[in-house]
């Protein structure tokens, strides 16, 4: 098991790597991913506070979080429910590391993690990170973020193009840190050969659309070479903010 900033990984069963880097924009690098193949055990955080207080958030997630699992699974049977409770138990983490230090008071971070184990990936997130899964060429958004704007569109005050460049696109409305709102959703996937999942923040999201994320996951040969073709886009694209990219791919 490796964590951290950047990281690449390919033991028996399943083939994954993650890259995470700071961007052409931003000073520091707050995104934090996890690949532990071994285990079938991924991240991507994006922290949030000033000066270092969200690498500290999203640090915190992917260091704690294989541990934070496997206390709840020793209680709770469901995977779905056994990573939503080890995201509450990460929340208040969280919470209690920025009351002991003024200096990060405020910090939060988003999350995406998925388990795969036996075919099936199950996945929960809190925030705007996301998760996607390419199957035969066509993309599609496992997870819904939790923004303003999201809101906005599931009401039907906007539409999804309006969405996307609203003042609110990315004000979050749950985020692990954020006091009572931590509150993940949950998706359970059913893998086929040659599916790839990817685990994303939003700063490739938001600087890749669907169809290109999808041109560069269908192309590249391993998981390795679609983390560094995404990365490398966003920035060529002008990203904003950081950027990661978890790649697996069961064989």
């Amino acid at each position: 098991m490796r964590f951290g900033r950047r990281r690449l990984e390919r033991p028996a069963g399943l083939h994954a790597a993650g890259v995470s880097e700071r961007g052409p924009v931003r000073a520091q690098n707050q995104d934090a991913c996890l690949v532990d193949a071994e285990h079938g055990l991924f991240a991507v955080a994006d922290g949030m506070g000033g000066h270092q207080a969200g690498e500290v958030a999203s640090g915190l997630v992917v260091e704690h979080l294989p541990a934070a699992l496997a206390r709840a699974r020793s209680r709770i049977r469901s995977e779905p429910a056994a990573l939503a409770a080890a995201v509450w138990e990460l929340h208040e983490l969280v919470l209690a590391t920025a009351a002991g230090d003024p200096a990060l008071d405020g910090m939060g971070t988003t999350v995406v993690v998925a388990t795969v184990r036996d075919g099936t990936a199950d996945l929960v997130h809190v925030g705007d990170s996301r998760a996607y899964l390419l199957r035969a060429g066509e993309l599609t958004q496992l997870t819904v973020d939790h923004s303003a704007a999201t809101e906005l569109t599931r009401a039907g005050v906007l539409s999804a193009e309006q969405a996307a460049a609203h003042p609110l696109a990315h004000q979050l409305t749950r985020a692990v840190g954020m006091p009572g709102s931590a509150s993940p959703s949950r998706r359970r996937v059913r893998l086929a050969v040659g599916d790839r999942l990817l685990l994303c923040s939003d700063g490739l999201s938001n600087a890749l659309d669907d169809g290109r994320i999808a041109q560069l996951l269908a192309a590249a040969p391993s998981p390795e070479a679609a983390c560094r073709a995404l990365v490398d886009q966003a920035g060529t694209a002008g990203a904003r903010d950081n950027v990661t990219a978890v790649v697996v791919q069961a064989r």
